[in-house]
């Protein structure tokens, strides 16, 4: 690791001013601005949030080479995960995605009538492919993790299942900023289309840090607890 990780003795000022983007983070932990010089232990224990889990998602957010080990996932305390989880999808799903999309039906409206409406038909299914991918997520994953803790019974689920279930939503945003790099005409406005094209790099961005969350949080932890005995 060629980067200190974080801890609790940081300000979380400090915090975020290391990572910038960490600030997308404090909501799914329910934690608001204005923890003025509090430290990362303080601002957690006031809002309720477990300090080694909200470091870890953090560490894990910030720096792509971290690989939690065994004992750190046995170790955390994992009761905010699939709130966390939860808060993230209603992010992409209420917020970022609609957002993009009226900037984008905006663009269309400014095209060709039938290649407007190929270019919105794509996000919509980009959309509803995530939208699909979060329900399987919650209806069934989600549970099932809960069903594990709590020490229930189990059924035919398991992790396996998820990891061959666990497509990767960001190609089809790649496929979209090609899509608008390559073939949209001179006459859409272009101050609009530049804001978009970087919402959608940070989408993308995003994306990818959440399901590396899965992969290296999730799916440990979902194989621990299927070790334990029932």
């Amino acid at each position: 690791m060629d980067k200190i990780l974080f801890s609790g003795k940081m300000k979380l000022a400090d915090l975020i001013s290391a990572n910038h983007n960490l600030i997308l983070m404090l909501p799914r932990f329910g934690i608001p601005f204005g923890f003025g010089d509090k430290r990362v232990a303080e601002v957690c224990a006031k809002y309720n949030v477990p300090a080694d889990f909200f470091l870890l998602i953090c560490n894990v957010y910030s720096f792509d080479s971290y690989i939690p080990d065994e004992k750190q996932v046995v170790s955390t305390d994992m009761c905010r995960l699939v709130p966390y989880l939860i808060a993230s999808h209603n992010y992409y799903l209420k917020e970022r995605l609609p957002h993009i999309e009226q900037h984008l039906n905006r663009i269309a409206d400014n095209m060709n009538a039938r290649y407007g409406t190929v270019f919105k038909r794509f996000f919509e299914g980009y959309k509803n492919e995530v939208s699909e991918h979060f329900l399987y997520e919650e209806k069934t994953v989600f549970p099932y993790i809960e069903a594990l803790v709590a020490g229930k019974t189990r059924g035919a689920y398991r992790i396996h299942d998820f990891e061959k279930a666990h497509n990767d939503i960001e190609d089809k945003l790649n496929d979209l900023r090609q899509i608008i790099f390559k073939y949209l005409p001179e006459n859409v406005p272009q101050k609009e289309l530049i804001g978009v094209v970087f919402d959608i790099f940070r989408l993308s961005s995003d994306l990818h840090k959440h399901s590396l969350i899965e992969e290296k949080v999730l799916v440990p932890y979902m194989k621990l607890l299927e070790k334990r005995p029932a």
